[in-house]
């Protein structure tokens, strides 16, 4: 149980820091994740669209030799990764404007809440999310100590131990707001942007007040980055086969599949069925579904 969930509690040292001393911006924005919900590509996507008049030459373009995961840092792993440490963000150069977490809407800092940044939440079909966590986890547990065993991580996430908190609250949190708040919080399904890139790239734009022009779509520029950030090109990358990001994962291991459905490859018809009872009891009164 501690391999796949961490609990809660422990996580809670990585983002202490930033709760009390993180000050966001009304100019930042902020994207927002489970764990395996899809973090990597909403990344890349953000990143190449707030940077594309920076870097109009997909050529030469930071992701190509840059992980995604160094170019957008986390709250909790990259900055304030301790209770006691206050990074000074004006120090970096550039600063930062664009960020990530896991962390639940709850527990966020209270200047996230009450400034005008711009947050997109992005969640995935709680079967894929977990499959994803548990190869996930497999990838950086020491192989003297074997397989996580696949029951024991399931009956875990089911019972709502997971790195940043049940899943299902996870998700509820940031859908709740995002319906209050629509200006503030974008809501997207790691399915729905599978199906309709193109459509929801341009939404996201739409969204963070940097709406593509018609010269821009003239020019191809949204194929440029949809092709750019596609889990095919990046996988193949070196630096996402060799490399690693600062909080000393390999970068291997941010790419597996990414596709939609691969949990029936892996979990029982009782576990599938499980899940999404308790997927319809926790979510569908409140009008979200998978």
């Amino acid at each position: 149980m501690k391999d796949f969930g961490l609990q809660q509690g422990f996580f809670k040292v990585f983002y202490i820091s930033c709760q009390k001393h993180f000050q966001s911006l009304d100019t930042h924005d902020i994207l927002v994740t489970t764990p395996k919900a899809g973090t990597t590509w909403l990344k890349a996507w953000t990143f190449a669209l707030l940077n594309r008049d920076k870097y109009p030459n997909i050529v030469d373009h930071p992701l190509l030799t840059s992980n995604p995961h160094s170019l957008v840092p986390f709250l909790e792993y990259d900055l304030y990764y301790d209770k006691d440490f206050v990074p000074d963000l004006n120090s970096l150069s550039p600063p930062p404007k664009l960020f990530s977490t896991h962390i639940p809407y709850d527990s966020l800092p209270k200047s996230v809440k009450e400034s005008t940044c711009k947050v997109v939440y992005l969640c995935r079909d709680p079967k894929d999310t977990f499959v994803s966590h548990w190869h996930f986890t497999n990838n950086l547990r020491a192989q003297s100590r074997g397989t996580l065993p696949l029951e024991e991580a399931f009956e875990s996430f089911c019972k709502g131990v997971s790195s940043f908190g049940p899943f299902w609250e996870h998700v509820l949190g940031y859908w709740k707001k995002s319906l209050e708040r629509p200006e503030k919080i974008m809501f997207l399904k790691y399915e729905e942007m599978k199906l309709k890139p193109g459509f929801y790239l341009r939404e996201i734009a739409k969204f963070l007040e940097c709406p593509f022009s018609k010269e821009e779509e003239s020019n191809g520029v949204v194929d440029d980055i949809l092709n750019l950030c596609s889990f095919e090109k990046l996988s193949n990358l070196e630096v996402n086969k060799t490399g690693k990001v600062s909080f000393h994962m390999e970068n291997k291991y941010f790419f597996r599949l990414g596709q939609v459905g691969d949990s029936k490859n892996l979990l029982t018809t009782e576990m599938i069925e499980q899940l999404n009872a308790i997927t319809e009891t926790k979510l569908a009164t409140h009008g979200l579904s998978f």
